[in-house]
């Protein structure tokens, strides 16, 4: 049995019904798992699916650490939302969030914060990355590709490599 990145044993069998009854329960694993970081409701299930193959049990220990506090899907975008805000843009963030399985309701205050800071965090990225306007067209469009890349809104792009165009380029 090898480890995983979590610091749990693989379960047994490499995925057969053979994983139940070894270890710590499934709550007392989901605990381990939120104790080192947020873990969205999906993200958590998937874990959690590796130990226990009834998805009804899966459900209950969720709607149990829910109704406890200890997962929440708004504390996982807010937290994930920090680590990212740093290097990427608005529509790359969201964009993980809902791959996560949290719906475009539940982010709807979280892109406006995103929003409101893009401009910002745009212009950070870009200064670290190349810290001096495009000189050419081409210069433009690889610096341009770069920011998008990065999930950077098309205006917030245009408004930081257009101010830069010109004065820079003009």
């Amino acid at each position: 049995m090898g480890n995983d990145p979590d610091g749990f044993d693989s379960p047994p069998g490499g995925g057969d019904s053979s994983r139940r009854g070894n270890g710590p329960s499934l709550k007392a694993r989901a605990v381990a798992y939120l104790s080192r970081r947020e873990h969205s409701r999906q993200e958590l299930r998937r874990k959690l699916s590796n130990w226990c193959d009834d998805p009804d049990a899966i459900e209950a220990v969720l709607d149990e650490l829910a109704r406890e506090h200890w997962q929440s899907d708004q504390r996982y975008a807010q937290s994930y939302a920090h680590r990212a805000a740093a290097r990427q843009g608005t529509q790359r963030i969201l964009g993980a969030l809902r791959q996560q399985g949290l719906a475009d309701g539940d982010l709807a205050e979280l892109r406006d914060t995103l929003r409101a800071t893009e401009m910002d965090r745009a212009r950070a990225v870009w200064q670290r990355k190349f810290g001096q306007p495009p000189a050419d067209p081409r210069e433009y469009a690889r610096q341009y590709r770069f920011m998008a890349g990065r999930g950077f809104s098309a205006d917030c792009i245009r408004r930081l490599l257009g101010a830069r165009a010109d004065d820079g380029l003009g």
